[in-house]
């Protein structure tokens, strides 16, 4: 079973003129169902993961709608308020949905880059434990150490790095990045933490090559090992520097010095696991 691990649908008028902006046509649009379907048929992907992009409950019950609609939607990571008085009520309501198996705060957009390493989150934590939700951290580096506190403060929580914390890939080579890299490992060792393969063609941008992603790529999978990462598309924020079949096809090349076994794990096998796809 093939897996998408990291895709997203919106409709702009329910987004009150929010990300994406005009100046981003390609993806500028309603992203439905039916655009993605004919993709994931061409491309043998069996099932997604949708993910949130919007940090509105409302986007949430519209995400566990279409999953409602559509078998190939296995899992829908969400948002909710985890700082809000009443976090533990809101997840549970939001889990009674059985194909939620995850929830997202948008860090990357928020002005304080420690949001995430406070203990007032421990209620949260808690109730997403409860009811066998995972964590997607959207981070970029600088959000790596504050993560790591909270991954360690909280050992028991599936957390997964989305995008591989969005490093600047445009701007030089994996080596040159120690801040990244040593916090990459940092996090890789703790055993409940997993990493995301997908991303890397937008921030590399337009005239990205497999030989400019393969640094990054191979520290990911050096330091989490091909059974802590997912691979996933960031369709349709993918089309900004690529298209479904140019990057599955550089995540195959990325990845083909790796037995089958590992290779069957990182393109569908531990999102599986990691999101209890199937159970």
């Amino acid at each position: 079973m093939r897996i998408d691990a990291h895709q997203h649908f919106w409709r702009l008028a329910a987004r009150g003129g929010g990300w994406p902006p005009p100046e981003l046509a390609a993806i500028h649009r309603d992203v439905e169902p039916d655009d993605l379907q004919p993709l994931l048929r061409e491309h043998g992907i069996d099932a997604t993961v949708l993910v949130q992009s919007l940090p509105d409950e409302a986007d949430t019950r519209y995400m566990l709608g279409l999953a409602d609609r559509y078998p190939f939607v296995a899992a829908v990571v969400g948002w909710t308020d985890l700082k809000a008085p009443d976090a533990p009520r809101r997840i549970a309501a939001l889990a009674a949905h059985g194909r939620l198996r995850g929830l997202r705060p948008m860090l990357q957009g928020l002005d304080d880059p420690r949001w995430i390493d406070d203990p007032a989150l421990g209620e949260a934590v808690e109730a997403m434990l409860r009811h066998g939700l995972a964590f997607d951290a959207l981070v970029l580096p600088r959000h790596l150490p504050p993560l790591l506190a909270f991954a360690t403060r909280h050992p028991e929580l599936p957390i997964v790095i989305d995008h591989i914390a969005k490093p600047d890939i445009a701007a030089g080579d994996a080596g040159a990045t120690a801040g990244w890299r040593d916090d990459i490992a940092r996090l890789a060792a703790l055993p409940q933490v997993h990493c995301k393969l997908s991303g890397l063609v937008t921030e590399a941008g337009r005239d990205w090559t497999v030989e400019r992603l393969r640094p990054w790529a191979a520290h990911v999978l050096e330091a989490f090992g091909a059974h802590r990462v997912l691979w996933g598309s960031d369709w349709p924020v993918l089309d900004l520097a690529a298209d479904y079949g140019r990057w599955l096809a550089a995540s195959e090349a990325l990845l083909a010095h790796l037995d089958e076994p590992s290779r069957q794990a990182i393109f569908g096998g531990n999102a599986a696991r990691f999101y209890r796809i199937g159970s």
